[in-house]
């Protein structure tokens, strides 16, 4: 995976504007299912605290290197709960996912969830993200 990661009052904006400036041109952007896009707060937001992380990740094949203020890094598999929605995620959203794994035979896995967009170059009106809840059992 290809990483970036602010912490600012709008990270993911920020984090985005990196990342797309470093993948576009390379054509990552055009294929999203050969590179997929996925995303996390990363550190989360805070009530006493204005500022949070947000980081992309973006997958990328092994001749890929580290540099221009991007990080590559292999990324730990595991099994994840999915849900799809159109539009951004709320916390909501995220809740109806964690209500269904809390209520299947299924735990949530300690590590951090993930956010899939569809298509970056998508319109806002038009965007779809899978949700990613890791989870074991």
């Amino acid at each position: 995976m290809a990483t970036v990661n602010v912490v600012s009052e709008h990270p993911e904006t920020e984090a985005w504007e990196r990342l797309k400036a470093w993948a576009e041109p390379k054509g990552l952007l055009k294929d999203p299912r050969r590179h997929p896009v996925f995303g996390f707060n990363n550190p989360s937001p805070s009530p006493d605290c204005k500022e949070y992380g947000y980081e992309f990740w973006i997958c990328v094949g092994p001749e890929v290197t580290s540099g221009g203020g991007v990080e590559v890094r292999e990324m730990a598999g595991g099994r994840f709960a999915v849900m799809t929605h159109r539009g951004y995620p709320t916390p909501q959203v995220w809740k109806q996912l964690w209500d269904w794994v809390q209520g299947s035979s299924y735990q949530w896995r300690k590590t951090h969830e993930l956010e899939r967009i569809h298509d970056p170059l998508a319109l806002e009106a038009e965007v779809v993200f899978d949700l990613y809840l890791p989870i074991e059992g």
